[in-house]
């Protein structure tokens, strides 16, 4: 018994020397070691495996790019891993106190050694398995791993806990490692095990796919890589992500992934959520604005019916007051938790002395220190998200609620605001109050700031916390007058902005008239004194916002002083924990400091375009009672007008229409007739409600339809313009476009019906356009057709054409009113009314009213005198025979010519697209040339190193004063300070004033910088524009130009010095906060690096994707822009056709493609910034760790609170370094597409250099012209127009140059002009080669009156000599010449008188008088005459030819016409056919000649003009 006692003691104490040996913690480390340095080698192996053998299993597609959520949360936790073994490892090495290799101590670092690769490796692997092979399941080795792994590190926290804590041998890393290692195996065992089940469901769906789909699987992996990559664009990612996606964004995840793989397009970019849409929006907008409208007018109250400034400020707070409330919790968590670090340091800095209050009060306080910082980090960035979503909430509501307006304007409204000023608030004001979210919870946070600042300072410091106070008030008053300066400065920037804006914009509606006319760098010389007047106010504002930044970076220097200074007077003891903790306060409080006159500032720019915008919203509204309009077929009678009375002025005391009254019986056609400025158009907009009723009635019953006299064509393809919203008919379509001449219009152009036409329909002839115009009205099949003089842009055979198969075929049944100048068009009314002084002065058939008045034979007589002059040619009696058979041999030299022009043009479309095309989108990264580019422009690049310098030396001496201050304040009361206080704040002021002094010169040095390249690179752009051939202007959209010459030059103005410097000053506090934290244990560093390196490993990876959402955003804004400006212009084209609500929706649409970039760059913004801050929060964490676990002593805790001073600002400061980063490549991209427009091919100099050719000043004196095989075309890739054109056209000789529609007379003159250079041939003017001399030299010594009357905003003065070159006499005599000096002198102001944007209060016909006048000025030896009688009555037409006969007696008349009376009493005719010379002969030989093309277009016309359309 006694034996099997001591056995069993022996065993025992075997036992007990077994788990001696066993918890001994080299075993333990060993063995930890092993089983990690086991599953590195099993991995290597399996590595090695795939290598040799080639990876031939199946890499299959993820359907979400980049791995699942489970997959990413697996990678990442294995990364924390092996960083939290590599931080121990090296603390292990250099921090432990015995000697490492004797101590038995390497088994340690070998095990945290083998962890650190393992895991390391782990995560290679995974990354490897799931992101490029594409694996759906974790594999089997990895799941156990990850079990075993979690069943040893719970293990050791209980060994930890049960057995080395009660021997008192428990060290605090190793808890800490232990502990860490359990909860990171707890989160990989919950993704392994919890993710399995939708991963198996998942592979059996993908497995069932495979066998289905195994025969095409290959052939379709490249479509099937597409559409991965494309179907998120169908769906909205934020409405679909859960809990944790949407808490750390990983919903951006997908569409970072595609952008990261390739160029990003819109269709790329998922769909908003519905409650983001405008449909979404815009309802609950709506009916809480008229909610408050509706409730004030039921109170009754003062402008109770009117939309106010607060009324709207209410409606739209409350369409996101949840976004609101959220917010303002996330701004209130945010706040508490920025001063959690600053009030915790003082405690941190007592721990470290040595003054230790509880046990592991040191881990209590990282806690503490990092729980705050989380918070400020979620809370921040779900603030910023939220308040971006609701920006975008805000401005899509009031551009929807904007454009709804601009389409109900009344005329007085339009009047009384131009064009661009309407656009101005859709685009600049609605931007700015959605950019006022930003700052919506500042004013109420600045006080919760301020009050927590003063408690932490009152804590640390007592009494001087109100010296504190003071200084703060001060700065905060210091920045009011800046401030005011500020507002002051930017107000009339703005204000200047718009005037150039506007100028600019007009400018360059009409750039073919300036170039014509020779007039482009005088107004190019206007817009660059406008802008001198802009950059003098620009001046200004840049040196304000240098003292804002100066007081803003001084701000917490200067508080500091005061309040330590404070501190000695008081007699208060300074010690470095108290210091350390009031200088972090500071650093927090500067941003409150800086933010109010901000605030303040922006929320009276808010408040500026609120007020704008509510005064444009209770603008008058176009009265809906004007017109009474009854169901279709109601009524017998069609329109009905009785006593009407309507003037466009309600003011003025003539109205512009009186005494009308008529009646109009459904199936009736009625014509309108009468002189120029009679009222014919203003008739057509009274019946459409167009002009405000004084009096009477309107009758309207049925739909309506509207041709305008100056045609309105949207940007598209023809097809669209003429459906119009249609569905296709495609029988009724084909026999509109040939009752309309369009079809071999079409042919002849590149893509036919899907040709995309420019702006203003500026690739067609103004034949063409009122052609799609007029197929636009057939195809509408409304029941009422207005036409308001449509025929007068077309040729004479092309008018009759379009007079019999539309007016009197398709629309025989309907009711038709038409406005002509054409007195042959008249017989074939059942109505005439003619038109005089805004009466109608006659009315009924033509028969009846010819002897009736004088008014209507005045207009008869002058045509049928027009007509005399055929009376001497015998014409043969088979007149209609012989037309018969001219037309059929028309047409086959018509099948001839469009065979040869669809051979080219089939060339012409292999070789290029659409005239319009696509803005051009630069892809991948910002070229590094164009930051260069940018960066020496001013002065060379010579003031950048002085930039930096100044905030290198900022830096330091920043650095250099908290060190001094931490280093000379003593730990506690009971220390010897090294230096005698005022020492302590002698220097600590000194190093101050030198840190203030070099931050204010380098804000100066830097907007002088900025300045300068501004005003270098505006003055390049629009040199190279104004210089710009015309094609440029014909294939660019205005709204292109003018986003360059707005927003992009506001960008390069203000935003990108400022953000330029920010990223190299970012870069430099980074270091120095490095360099500082380092100073506490230069180890500290290597955290850095691995931290610094993931960081932009992310930069990099979002940028891919940030960058083309930027360039998206920029690229959709401007279809929102145009299409707002065509809306306004075609407003009443829009409204006769009812299709407000299409145009509506379409508005709708385009926002939201403006809206889905821009959120989603807010999402992946905010998806950067929280893994940045990530990143920082753990490189804090073990930092503060570290403090906390060297002995006492061994570091100075002045010096460590120091690092935890500036601790605090890495995350923020190590994200604004990458957000820096990454907005300054959004930023640069307005630089980048400015230079676009800095190298555009230029026009052939203005003026001749060469000395062999030296211009007479008197140059031309013959005016002879000859033409030497001339062959033109548009561009390389398109036909040629002119195919072969010789002749000579005599000095001093009347040419009339005729030919139907296409043939090339336009284009003959634009080659004339130099606006095209020919392909082949050339042209003399008085025996000189023009393409020898220069631009101006000719263009300023010819005159032209164009086919498109221009007249520009100002007066009457400016437009008829805006050269100011001639004497009030001369202009007086001019418009007496062209017929308008009666009309001027009836004008209260006379010469004066203001001329509206477009010269919109001007008549058409009155417009191209007032180009008539221009030229009588000029009284040049050549003068062009395109289509320039073509909107005025023959009467006044065969005024304007005898005016001209006589000024320009001795000149060359070169005449353009359609109106074949006009070109008769011509020396010479030119007949152009397709591109060539068919005759060229005087009038008289010509017509003698029954066979010639001349002879039959002049029958052609006499038929026409003398028989009715009845038959």
């Amino acid at each position: 018994m006694a034996a099997f006692q001591s056995s069993v003691h022996v065993f025992l104490a075997k036992l007990q020397s077994f788990r001696f040996e066993i918890l001994r913690p080299v075993f333990l480390h060993g063995f930890f070691g092993f089983c990690h340095v086991f599953v590195l080698l099993v991995l290597l192996l399996l590595w090695l495996r795939r290598k040799f053998k080639g990876a031939n299993f199946n890499r299959r597609l993820l359907r979400n790019s980049g791995g699942s959520l489970y997959h990413k949360i697996a990678v990442f936790t294995c990364l924390f891993l092996g960083l939290l073994n590599l931080f121990f490892c090296v603390y292990d090495y250099f921090w432990f106190e015995f000697d490492v290799w004797n101590d038995g101590h390497w088994i340690s670092l070998l095990d945290l050694a083998g962890r650190t690769l393992a895991w390391f490796a782990v995560s290679s692997s995974l990354h490897s398995e799931f992101i490029h092979a594409g694996r759906k399941k974790f594999p089997l080795l990895l799941r156990f791993w990850c079990g075993l792994f979690l069943i040893l590190s719970l293990s050791l926290v209980v060994i930890d806990f049960a057995y080395f804590r009660r021997a008192g041998v428990l060290e605090t890393y190793d808890l800490v490692l232990d502990s860490a290692s359990l909860l990171f195996g707890l989160i990989l065992n919950y993704v392994l095990f919890s993710g399995k089940r939708n991963e198996e469901e998942e592979e059996d769906e993908e497995k069932e796919e495979d066998e289905e789909n195994a025969h095409l699987r290959e052939p379709l992996l490249d479509a099937n890589t597409q559409n991965t990559t494309a179907d998120i664009g169908n769906v909205s990612l934020f409405a679909n992500a859960g809990l944790l996606s949407t808490l750390t964004f990983s919903w951006m995840g997908p569409l970072l992934a595609v952008g990261h793989k390739k160029t990003l397009d819109l269709e790329d970019v998922p769909k908003l959520a519905d409650y983001d849409t405008v449909h979404g929006v815009f309802p609950i907008f709506k009916r809480r604005l008229e909610s408050y409208v509706t409730t004030d007018d039921n109170a009754g109250g003062k402008n109770s019916n009117k939309i106010t400034t607060f009324k709207l400020a209410k409606a739209l707070i409350f369409s996101v007051w949840e976004q609101f409330l959220l917010t303002g919790l996330y701004a209130l968590v945010y706040t508490g938790a920025t001063y959690v670090g600053p009030y915790l340091i003082d405690f941190f800095v007592q721990y470290l002395s040595g003054d230790r209050k509880f046990a592991n009060e040191g881990y209590y306080l990282v806690a503490a220190f990092i729980v705050a910082k989380l918070l400020e980090c979620l809370s921040q960035r779900h603030w910023f998200f939220r308040l971006q979503e609701a920006g975008i909430r805000v401005r899509s509501s009031l551009v929807a609620i904007i454009y709804r307006k601009g389409l109900t304007l009344s005329s007085s409204s339009r009047q009384g605001r131009t064009s661009g000023e309407i656009i101005n608030i859709m685009s600049v004001d609605a931007e700015r109050i959605s950019l006022f979210s930003w700052y919506m919870h500042d004013l109420w946070m600045v006080l919760i700031q301020v009050a927590l600042a003063l408690l932490i300072l009152y804590a640390s410091l007592g009494l001087a916390s109100f010296a504190a106070l003071g200084a703060t008030i001060v700065v905060m008053l210091l920045n009011v007058p800046l401030g005011k300066m500020q507002e002051k400065y930017q107000e009339k920037l703005m204000e200047s902005k718009d005037i150039r804006m506007k100028a600019t914009s007009e400018i360059l509606r009409n750039m073919r008239i300036l170039k014509l006319q020779g007039w482009e760098m005088k107004f190019l010389s206007k817009i660059v004194d406008l802008r001198k007047d802009e950059t003098n106010w620009l001046k200004k504002y840049v040196y304000t916002s240098a003292l804002t930044t100066f007081v803003f970076w001084g701000a917490p220097t200067f508080v500091a002083v005061v309040t330590f200074g404070a501190c000695i007077i008081m007699g208060i003891p300074l010690e470095s924990g108290k210091v350390l903790s009031a200088l972090a306060t500071f650093r927090v409080l500067q941003e409150p400091i800086y933010n109010l006159p901000d605030t303040i500032s922006m929320v009276i720019q808010t408040k500026v375009s609120l007020d704008r915008i509510s005064s444009f919203l209770c603008l008058e509204d176009l009265e809906p009672d004007v017109v009474q309009r009854l169901p279709p077929g109601s009524s017998e009678v069609a329109i009905e007008v009785t006593n009407g009375c309507f003037s466009w002025e309600l003011t003025s005391e003539n109205p512009t229409l009186k005494d009308l009254n008529f009646q109009v019986m459904q199936g009736m056609r009625v014509a309108v007739c009468g002189t120029v400025g009679s009222g014919k158009s203003s008739l057509l907009s009274c019946i459409l409600g167009e002009v405000p009723k004084v009096s009477g009635t309107v009758k309207l019953c049925g739909t309506t339809a509207y041709v305008a006299q100056s045609p309105w064509i949207q940007s598209g393809k023809i097809q669209d313009n003429i459906l119009f919203g249609q569905e296709m008919d495609r029988e009724k379509y084909d026999n509109i476009l040939e009752a309309c001449s369009l079809k071999k219009d079409l042919e002849i152009l590149p893509f036919g019906d899907q040709t995309v036409i420019g702006e203003r329909g500026i690739n067609l002839s103004g034949g063409q356009k009122q052609r799609v115009q007029i197929a636009r009205a057939l195809y509408h099949d409304a029941d009422i057709f207005l036409f308001d003089d449509p025929f007068s842009a077309v040729d004479a055979h092309t008018g009759s054409h379009l007079f019999k198969e539309c007016l009197l075929g398709i629309l025989r049944s309907k009711t038709v009113v038409y406005v002509t100048h054409q007195v042959e068009f008249l017989p074939s009314a059942d109505l005439i009314l003619v038109m005089k002084d805004g009466r109608i002065t006659q009315a009924g058939k033509y028969n009846d009213i010819l002897s009736s008045g004088t008014d209507f034979m005045e207009l008869v007589g002058a045509h049928q005198d027009a007509l005399a002059s055929l009376d001497s040619v015998e014409l043969a009696t088979d007149i209609p025979n012989n037309a018969t058979g001219d037309s059929s041999c028309s047409k086959d030299n018509d099948k001839h010519a469009e065979d040869e022009l669809k051979g080219k043009t089939d060339e012409a479309v292999d070789q290029k697209g659409q005239l319009v095309q696509d803005e051009e989108r630069e892809k991948g990264s910002v070229s590094f040339s164009v930051y260069w580019k940018y960066i020496i422009m001013a002065y060379k690049g010579a003031l950048v190193p002085l930039i930096l310098l100044a905030q290198i030396l900022f830096q330091v001496l920043q650095i250099g004063s908290n060190y001094w201050m931490a280093w000379a304040a003593p730990t506690s009361a009971d220390v010897e300070p090294p230096v005698s206080s005022s020492m302590l704040i002698y220097v600590f002021v000194a190093l101050a004033i030198g840190s203030s002094f070099c931050i204010l010169v380098r804000a100066v040095l830097l907007v002088t910088a900025g300045y300068k390249t501004a005003t270098l690179m505006f003055n390049k752009m629009h040199k190279c524009i104004f210089r710009a051939p015309m094609l440029f202007f014909d294939s660019t959209p205005t709204g292109r130009i003018l986003n360059r010459a707005s927003t992009d030059q506001s960008e390069v103005d203000t935003g990108i010095p400022l953000q330029l410097g920010s990223f190299a000053f970012a870069i430099i506090q980074l270091l120095g906060i490095i360099v500082v934290m380092s100073q506490v244990g230069w180890q500290i560093i290597l955290i850095f690096i691995p931290v610094i390196g993931i960081s932009f490993w992310y930069q990099r990876y979002y940028i891919d994707s940030a960058r083309e959402l930027a360039r998206l955003v920029g690229v959709c804004k401007a279809p929102i822009i145009q299409h707002f400006a065509e809306s306004l212009s075609g407003s009443t084209t829009v409204r006769s056709f009812n299709q407000e609500s299409r145009f509506e929706g379409t508005n709708f649409q385009l926002v939201d493609k403006f809206s889905r970039p821009k959120f989603h760059t807010a999402g992946a913004m905010e998806w950067l910034c929280f893994r940045l801050d990530m990143l920082s929060s753990i490189t804090f964490a073990f930092s503060l760790l570290f403090l906390i676990s060297v002995p006492v002593g061994f570091i100075d805790p002045g010096l460590a609170g120091l690092a935890v001073t500036y601790g605090l600002n890495l995350n923020m400061l190590q994200a604004w370094v990458i957000w820096n980063l990454c907005n300054l490549e959004n930023k640069i991209i307005s630089v980048e597409r400015i230079f676009q427009y800095t190298s555009i091919p230029s026009e052939p100099p203005l003026t001749t250099d060469s000395e062999s050719i030296k211009l007479d000043c008197k140059w031309p004196s013959e005016g002879e012209i000859i033409l030497n095989d001339l062959q033109v075309r548009y561009a390389p890739h398109m036909p040629f127009v002119l195919r072969g054109v010789t002749c000579t056209f005599t000095g001093g000789t009347k040419t009339g140059i005729v030919g139907r529609t296409g043939s090339g007379k336009s284009t003959l003159i634009q080659t004339l002009f130099r606006i095209i250079d020919p392909t082949v041939g050339q042209i003399f003017i008085d025996n000189i080669d023009i393409s020898t001399i220069g631009l101006h030299d000719l263009r300023s010594r010819l005159s032209i009156i164009p086919q498109d009357p221009t007249m520009f905003g100002g007066t009457i003065r400016s437009n008829l000599d805006p050269l100011e070159e001639y004497t009030d006499d001369q202009i007086w005599e001019a418009l007496d010449c062209c017929q308008l000096g009666d009309e001027v002198r009836k004008k209260e102001l006379k010469l004066d008188s203001p001329v509206t944007e477009n010269g919109e209060n001007w008549s058409v016909g009155q417009r191209q008088l007032v180009c008539l006048g221009r030229v009588l000025l000029k009284k040049s030896k050549i003068l062009v005459l395109d289509e320039a009688t073509a909107s005025v009555d023959t009467a006044t037409d065969s005024l304007i030819q005898k005016t001209i006969r006589h000024q320009f007696a001795d000149s060359t008349v070169i005449t353009i016409a359609h109106r074949i009376t006009s070109v008769l009493d011509s020396d010479m005719v030119l007949l152009l056919d397709h591109g060539l010379i068919a005759e060229h002969d005087s009038p008289a030989r010509l017509l003698e000649d029954k066979s010639s093309l001349f002879a039959k277009l002049v029958s052609e016309y006499t038929i026409r003009s003398s028989s009715s359309y009845d038959n």
